[in-house]
């Protein structure tokens, strides 16, 4: 299917007997190849007598040969699959195997794919970036502190990088335009975090997404802020080279060095603010993080810090009262 959805890609119409003649088959398996990637991996076809069959638009694949060629001088092994319940899963499996690290695992679509706080993340085929990085930590809990924080910061260069100035961070781990969610990061850590563990990085970024009836909030996506379509590989590699740096640096220095840069690109950074855990809440105004990652809220003129996975933070104006 692989080959027939690299023969499709271009968005442009292709005759069934063209499409059977690349492919070496018939135009009636041509046909029941269509209908399995339609069932398969939800793809939209059209179809139109006298010119043959399209995507409903172009798509750009995920390239395992380019994006191992980039990404070699980094030493990280590289695993591309066109389906996967979840990117982080599939690392977590690998490093259970006791695969080269550090390792990154790419998919076309997730059927499971999932964000922070049980959240569901909407994984369409062939549209945007599902990337997790696996990684082995020495060094106990220092290693870990401030590192979501430091992977946003990495892919806001990556994001600026291609053109979209506008994006800026929510803590922990969100990246916006303006109010609408164009990326998100999943940590998830196996082993003694105490000693030596593993942690993976997950990544959803929103490249290509135009349209979208499941996400339950405002999202937007590379495509809909610029107007055309992005290389997907080109996306993958400068987000690798990028994270590459970051953790040199972090494992180095920790996240206090770079405090001040994640505050610079918060985008609620003095904004008043209600901090949720579960049905209660804390209101305040942001102040920025601490060395840790942890939110540094001027609650009733007092400081307070906060730090887990369970908080959600909300601007004050947006929590019905």
């Amino acid at each position: 299917m692989r080959t027939l959805l690299r023969l499709l890609e271009d968005g442009e119409f292709h005759s069934g007997e063209a499409l059977g003649v690349a492919l070496g088959v018939s135009r009636a398996a041509v046909w029941k190849k269509l209908q399995q990637l339609e069932a398969e991996l939800g793809i939209e076809l059209h179809r139109v007598r006298g010119k043959g069959y399209r995507l409903a638009g172009p798509i750009c694949l995920l390239d395992t040969v380019q994006i191992s060629d980039l990404l070699r001088p980094l030493l990280w092994s590289v695993h591309v699959h066109q389906s996967l319940d979840s990117t982080n899963a599939e690392a977590i499996r690998l490093i259970n195997e006791r695969a080269a690290l550090p390792l990154v695992v790419l998919a076309e679509q997730q059927t499971a794919g999932r964000g922070r706080r049980g959240r569901t993340w909407i994984s369409p085929f062939g549209e945007n970036l599902y990337y997790s990085l696996g990684l082995r930590i020495d060094g106990g809990m220092r290693q870990l502190e401030g590192l979501s924080l430091l992977v946003g910061l990495a892919v806001i260069k990556t994001l600026r990088n291609a053109g979209i100035s506008e994006a800026g961070l929510k803590w922990p781990n969100d990246i916006l335009v303006g109010r609408q969610k164009l990326a998100g990061i999943l940590l998830e850590i196996t082993g003694d975090p105490a000693d030596v563990c593993h942690v993976i990085i997950g990544i959803g970024i929103n490249i290509n997404m135009r349209t979208s009836s499941s996400v339950d909030q405002s999202w937007t996506s590379m495509r809909l802020e610029k107007g055309h379509l992005f290389d997907r590989n080109l996306i993958v590699t400068s987000l690798s080279k990028h994270l590459a740096e970051y953790l040199a640096e972090h494992r180095k220095d920790g996240f206090a060095r770079f405090r001040k840069e994640w505050e610079a690109n918060h985008l609620w950074q003095g904004c008043e603010v209600a901090l949720l855990a579960g049905s209660s809440a804390v209101q305040g105004i942001v102040l920025g993080v601490d060395a840790a990652g942890g939110l540094r809220l001027s609650v009733g003129d007092v400081e307070q810090v906060f730090s887990g996975g369970e908080l959600s933070l909300r601007l004050f104006e947006d929590v019905p009262s």
